[in-house]
């Protein structure tokens, strides 16, 4: 090894053993458990709330510090949320103004429910492009992943 991969290697391997590679960490989610949680300015109880998430909304963590995790949310708001109040439960939020739920994984399948911008619908499962969803009514639905965020 030359003196440049050896001091890369020094520095990356610190990180590499404790499982924190940099595409990981960017990528970690989170959704709130509970029927609603507070999103606050700072990490505290005594810190502002920006607003409240309901139940199963996806988070993406950008950072930890203690019980806290700093979080953005499908439209690139960021804030804190106790990490007590997250879970690993997978959900998506719908992200286009109306996105047709349907029987199967591709557009030749039937319109089966309709979500709108900002709802949240538990995961099942993904197939490529398409993203099985639990519906409004509780349904299994098929929704294209390019409308959605979250796992």
């Amino acid at each position: 090894m030359g003196p440049v991969v050896t001091r890369i290697t020094r520095w990356l391997l610190p990180w590499l053993l404790a499982g924190l590679t940099l595409g990981a960490a960017a990528q970690e989610l989170v959704s709130v458990r509970g029927a609603v949680a507070n999103l606050r300015a700072g990490p505290g109880t005594a810190s502002e709330v920006l607003w409240q998430l309901r139940a199963g909304y996806p988070l993406q963590v950008l950072q930890r510090d203690g019980d806290w995790l700093r979080v953005r949310d499908f439209e690139g708001d960021e804030g804190w949320i106790a990490a007590r109040l997250t879970g690993p439960q997978r959900h998506h939020v719908v992200r286009v103004r109306t996105l047709n739920l349907r029987a199967g994984p591709g557009t030749d399948h039937p319109v089966v429910a309709v979500a709108r911008y900002g709802d949240v619908l538990p995961t099942l499962r993904r197939a490529g492009d398409w993203v099985q969803l639990r519906g409004p009514g509780g349904q299994p639905v098929w929704a294209a992943a390019e409308h959605l965020w979250g796992w």
